[in-house]
């Protein structure tokens, strides 16, 4: 992840980019998309981005502290 500080703005990702940020692939993040359970996502003109503040969140949402705790995404 991006040692840059959360009120620097950084554009956001495609999904392909975002699928190497989180280290999730394009598949899996298309799939959550359509079934829930990913990470929010801008969709405008029929092109989809990642605020990579919100990749951020969402995978800090998935952090477990044991394997009885583990989260499930669709």
């Amino acid at each position: 992840m991006d040692s840059t500080p959360k009120n620097e703005h950084r554009p956001p990702l495609d999904t392909k980019n975002a699928a190497a940020y989180t280290g999730f692939t394009e598949g899996y993040l298309n799939k959550l998309r359509c079934y829930g359970g990913g990470p929010i996502f801008i969709k405008r003109a029929g092109v989809v981005r990642y605020d990579p503040n919100d990749l951020d969140a969402w995978l800090s949402s998935l952090k477990c502290k044991s394997t009885s705790d583990v989260k499930e995404v669709a």
